[in-house]
C-alpha cells in the first residue's frame, strides 16, 4: 500500500487571489490580510492518502445500524426497558454486515422500531420511502415523537411493512 501526497497551488477562494480579505467588519475601503493564504493570494491545497485495497475490520464493533436518526445507542438499563443490549436498537451483527454485498443495503426489519416511527426513520435512511400519511401531518412543526400516533408506532410499522413489502 503506497502513501501519496499531492500539493496543489490554487487561487485562494477566500480573498480571490488578492491576499486581502474584506468581511462584514471591514468597511469604507479597509481590508485585513487574508487568514487563509496569509496575504499571498495562493492557497496550497494538500491531499494525503493511502491506496485502498480492502475494507478494514473493526474488532471492537458488535452491531451495525443503517443510520442513526438521533437516538443514543448503547447497552444499559432503564425502568421502562429493564436491562438491554445493542440489539434492542435494531441493526445487524457486525459479522453479518461485513458480508453484505452492498454495505448500505440492509435487510428489512432492522430499523430502530422501538424508538422511532417509519417517517422518522426513513427521513434519515431513504427519503423516497418516507410515508406521507395524512395522520403524520398532525406533527408538522414538532418533533416526530410529538405525533398523536407515536405511542402506537408499532401500528405505523405494520402499515409501513404492508405498503412497502416489495420496496425494501
Amino acid at each position: 500500500m503506497a502513501h501519496h501526497l499531492i500539493e496543489i497551488n490554487e487561487e485562494c477562494k477566500e480573498c480571490k487571489g488578492t491576499g486581502l480579505y474584506v468581511g462584514m467588519a471591514e468597511r469604507d475601503g479597509s481590508a485585513v490580510v487574508c487568514y487563509k493564504c496569509k496575504g499571498t493570494g495562493c492557497h496550497t491545497h494538500t491531499i494525503e492518502y493511502d491506496d485502498f485495497k480492502e475494507r478494514k475490520q473493526r474488532k471492537e464493533i458488535e452491531r451495525v445500524y443503517q443510520a442513526n436518526p438521533g437516538v443514543c445507542i448503547g447497552k444499559g438499563e432503564t425502568p421502562e426497558l429493564g436491562v438491554f443490549d445493542l440489539d434492542i436498537f435494531g441493526g445487524i451483527p457486525y459479522d453479518q454486515w461485513s458480508k453484505l454485498e452492498n454495505p448500505k443495503n440492509f435487510p428489512s426489519g432492522i430499523e430502530m422500531r422501538l424508538f422511532v416511527c417509519p417517517a422518522w426513520w426513513y427521513q434519515t435512511v431513504n427519503y423516497d420511502l418516507k410515508p406521507e400519511w395524512e395522520e403524520c401531518h398532525s406533527s408538522w412543526g414538532h418533533g416526530f415523537s410529538r405525533c398523536d400516533y407515536f405511542r402506537d408506532k408499532d401500528k405505523c410499522w405494520a402499515r409501513f411493512d404492508k405498503e412497502n413489502k416489495n420496496e425494501i
